[in-house]
């Protein structure tokens, strides 16, 4: 069952800059929709789409982009959208490098309890990515079902972070379904930023990567190194809620011998620990506080639960935005160093186009660990992959500054984004507009 609103027209104020330095307002139209989509009993999931806004194409020249926040438990609806690459920031302000400008967005707060999607029942929370993938499907069937206009226009799935993993498995799932013809779209292509592909292959590049800027003294590579090996035998032998623990303790090591470096960008001090959570694991409760609480900061929680939710007039009352966050990312706990290589690999087979980009600055999914396991590709293209070399990108012609590096071969490309963090839209806006219309034009295949 789809709760629906329908379109809205919501008037949209555009400040452009005169060359006096005074500021002019012009207003345009922004359409979007939103609604919740019932995927198990028990279960439903918020979207919220936005139509492309650009001056000079109707939305149905330009592509469909879904967003994929990480977490597992952060929501696209809200910090995707309002801290990232929505069309307003969080002090509803127009943000000039919205993606809006080349795409349409459909942002979802997955998996089921994230955001403003919820769960009726405790038994309800995904618990691995499988449950992850086959959710999706369920609201995309619903999506291209009930907004018939997208059906034949390139589709694109963006994520960051774990979301990125996520994106993996809901690409490989959708390509069969499209191929059995059980949904019907025109899906292109999907890109994972700073992703969690190979959990084990980011935690052992932690050590060198700190130790090569400085920032791990000898002892401190010798510690980290030390637990990072406890990691790798945990996950060796398949004890994945052991690595994930010591993937915390590994974490625990660096902060202890870093003053707290912060492990979404190496620049940034570690944000301060925040309230308690619900969980009973103390590796979890560090772990959610690392990476999930502060995607729910106050002033964004007062946003989506204030305005945000009056506007959107379909939020149950018993819901409140990121209510389940912890619930959701401790149900996922034995999922998350599970490694997805193999599924990266089957949609190279499959010839959908595969994106990989991160931030020169990210710790958590470092591109020395992106490339670790990019190495471990069975894909038959790979040695040429591995043969281009790095193509220095700019973010505009008249520019002499390089803001990224990006090398790409066939339906395989990766864009290294310079003086990026882990929130590579939210660090380098105009750059990840630029690669997204890169990507979405096909212009590096």
């Amino acid at each position: 069952m789809e709760l629906l609103l329908g379109q809205h027209v919501t008037p949209l104020l555009f400040l452009l800059t005169l060359g006096s330095g005074a500021v002019l307002k012009q207003s345009k139209d922004l359409e979007e929709a939103w609604g919740y989509v019932t995927v198990r009993s028990n279960a439903s999931m918020f979207w919220w789409l936005y139509y492309a806004n650009n001056p000079t194409k109707n939305f149905k020249e330009l592509p469909l982009i879904m967003w994929l926040q990480g977490g597992p438990g952060a929501s696209g609806c809200g910090y995707g959208n309002f801290e990232e690459i929505g069309p307003l920031d969080a002090e509803l302000k127009p943000r000039n490098t919205t993606w809006l400008q080349a795409a349409s967005i459909l942002f979802v707060d997955n998996p089921v309890g994230t955001g403003f999607s919820y769960a009726n029942d405790s038994k309800a929370f995904a618990k691995d990515l499988s449950t992850v993938s086959s959710d999706m499907l369920v609201l995309l069937k619903e999506f291209f079902r009930s907004k018939k206009e997208f059906q034949t226009i390139p589709f694109y799935i963006f994520s960051e972070s774990y979301g990125g993993k996520m994106a993996a498995g809901i690409a490989l799932e959708l390509y069969k379904a499209i191929q059995s013809g059980s949904i019907e779209c025109n899906f292109v292509g999907a890109a994972l930023g700073d992703s969690w592909i190979s959990p084990l292959d980011s935690v052992l590049s932690w050590g060198p990567y700190l130790y090569s800027i400085s920032l791990l003294d000898d002892q401190g590579l010798v510690e980290v190194t030390a637990a990072a090996k406890e990691v790798m035998n945990a996950v060796n032998r398949r004890q994945y809620a052991l690595a994930t623990e010591l993937w915390s303790a590994t974490e625990e090591v660096i902060e202890q011998n870093t003053d707290d470096v912060n492990f979404y960008n190496i620049l940034a001090k570690k944000s301060p620990d925040g309230k308690a959570s619900k969980h009973k694991n103390i590796s979890l409760i560090k772990l959610y506080q690392r990476h999930v609480e502060p995607l729910h900061k106050d002033s964004l929680s007062d946003l989506m639960n204030g305005p945000i939710r009056k506007k959107l007039k379909i939020i149950p009352d018993h819901v409140t935005w990121g209510g389940q966050s912890g619930e959701v990312f401790s149900n996922m706990a034995g999922d998350f160093m599970k490694p997805v290589i193999d599924i990266v690999d089957a949609l190279l087979a499959a010839k959908v186009n595969v994106t990989i980009y991160n931030g020169q600055l990210d710790l958590i999914v470092d591109t020395m660990g992106q490339e670790a396991w990019v190495r471990k590709l069975k894909w038959p293209k790979l040695k040429q992959f591995n043969q281009q070399k790095w193509k220095a990108l700019y973010v505009s012609p008249e520019s002499t500054d390089t803001a990224a590096f990006h090398k790409s071969y066939e339906n395989l490309a990766f864009y290294w984004i310079l003086r990026a963090g882990h929130m590579v839209p939210s660090d380098q806006g105009e750059m990840a507009l630029k690669m997204v219309r890169s990507v979405t034009q096909q212009k590096h295949w």
